[in-house]
C-alpha cells in the first residue's frame, strides 16, 4: 500500500502505476494544516474521474474529520482511520458517511492497541494496520525498533485472525533510501503473519511485492500438497501433511494467483 499526498495530484497516477496493489491518499500527516481543504478537493476531485485509492482521514474527532468524510466517504475503496482506539471510531466513520463503509483501522496508540481485538470484529472493518512511527512515540522507543514492537505487531496478527480478517497490514519503513531495510522490514513482517506493507515511497513497492509474493518453490509445494487429494493424515518428504497444511498450502495458492492476476492486468 503506497501513500500518496492529498495535496500532490500530479502523484496521483503515478502512484496507480507504481505497482502497489493499493493506493493510499493520505489527508492526515502528510498534508500540512493550511493545505487540508486543498487536499480534500484534489482528491474528491480525481476519485471522481474513476480514481481508485483508499484514503487516510484526518481522526476520528479531528477538525477535518467530517469534511474529509463527506468528501470522500462514498468515492473512496476504503477508509483509513489513523489513531483508532475503539469500535465508536469506526462507528463515527458510518455516521458522518451515512452508509457503511469498509475502514481499515490505523492502530497506532496504546489505547488502540488494548483494544484491537474488539476494533476487528467490529462491523465494516476490512482490516487492520499498524502506525508503527506513532504507537512508538507514545511507547518511548524506536519505530524501527524490532523488538520494542514485536508484542504490537502479533497482537495485531492475532486479533485479525480471531475475526476473521486477512493478515494486517505492516507500519512504514521510514529510510526510503535504505532498501536493505525494507526488505529486511518485509521479511519479518511476512514471517510473523502480516500480510501487507505500507510504504512511503516507490521504490520501496517492489521490495514488498519480492517479499509478500509467494515464492516458485512455496507456490510448487504447495501444488503438491493440494494436488495428492490428503485426507486424513499423511508423509510428504518426511513431512506430516494434515488438515492445517493443506489450508495452509491453498491459501498459498490463492495469494499466488492473486499476485499472478494483478500482474497480467499491469
Amino acid at each position: 500500500m503506497l501513500f500518496v499526498p492529498g495535496d500532490r495530484p500530479d502523484r496521483f497516477d503515478r502512484a496507480v502505476r507504481s505497482g502497489a496493489d493499493v493506493v493510499v491518499i493520505d489527508l492526515e500527516d502528510a498534508v500540512a494544516p493550511d493545505r487540508k481543504v486543498a487536499a480534500r478537493e484534489a482528491t474528491r476531485t480525481w476519485l471522481e474521474r474513476d480514481g481508485s485509492a483508499i484514503v487516510r482521514v484526518n481522526p476520528a474527532g479531528s477538525k477535518g474529520f467530517s469534511a474529509d468524510i463527506g468528501a470522500v466517504g462514498g468515492l473512496a475503496t476504503a477508509i483509513m482511520l489513523p489513531k483508532c482506539e475503539s469500535p465508536a471510531d469506526v462507528g463515527r466513520v458510518h455516521s458522518e458517511a451515512r452508509r457503511l463503509v469498509r475502514v481499515l483501522p490505523l492502530i497506532e496508540t496504546a489505547a488502540g492497541l488494548v483494544r484491537v481485538e474488539t476494533i476487528c470484529g467490529t462491523e465494516g472493518v476490512a482490516r487492520v494496520a499498524l502506525g508503527n512511527v506513532d504507537l512508538a512515540t507514545e511507547l518511548g522507543v524506536a519505530p524501527d525498533d524490532d523488538e520494542a514492537l514485536l508484542v504490537a505487531r502479533s497482537r495485531l496478527v492475532i486479533a485479525s485472525a480471531a475475526a476473521g480478517l486477512p493478515g494486517p497490514v505492516d507500519g512504514v519503513t521510514t529510510d526510503v533510501r535504505d532498501l536493505a531495510k525494507t526488505l529486511t522490514d518485509s521479511r519479518r513482517a511476512k514471517r510473523l503473519g502480516l500480510s501487507a506493507k505500507l510504504c512511503v515511497h516507490p521504490l520501496q513497492v517492489p521490495v514488498v511485492n519480492d517479499v509478500m509474493t509467494p515464492t516458485a518453490k512455496e507456490t510448487a509445494w504447495a501444488r503438491d500438497v493440494v494436488d495428492r487429494e490428503i485426507d486424513g493424515v499423511a508423509v510428504m518428504d518426511g513431512q506430516m501433511i494434515d488438515a492445517p497444511i493443506v489450508a495452509r498450502a491453498r491459501r498459498i495458492l490463492d495469494q499466488s494467483r492473486r499476485f499472478s492476476d494483478r500482474n497480467s492486468d499491469d
